[in-house]
């Protein structure tokens, strides 16, 4: 990963946490998402992944890290307060 998605993330989690940090850290991904993201991880385990699900599955774990990057600075402003 080069330098500049890194800070996109980071200026991205500081966006979301900035809005009701409160909000953020009771964010959950929809059951509809959970399930289909357990399933890839269960597939994945067993016989692998296509080239297709290996790609959703990479966007759900960049989804994930930009959500915990956003609850760990909504934690950061809560404490602070």
């Amino acid at each position: 990963m080069t330098v500049e998605p890194v800070i996109a993330f980071e200026k991205l989690a500081q966006f979301l946490a900035n809005l009701s940090p409160r909000r953020v850290l009771a964010f959950k991904t929809s059951q509809r998402w959970q399930e289909r993201i357990d399933f890839l991880l269960s597939k994945n385990s067993e016989k692998g992944l296509t080239v297709d699900e290996n790609r959703e599955m990479e966007q759900y774990m960049l989804i994930e890290h930009i959500v915990q990057l956003a609850k760990a600075k909504a934690l950061l402003r809560i404490s602070e307060k």
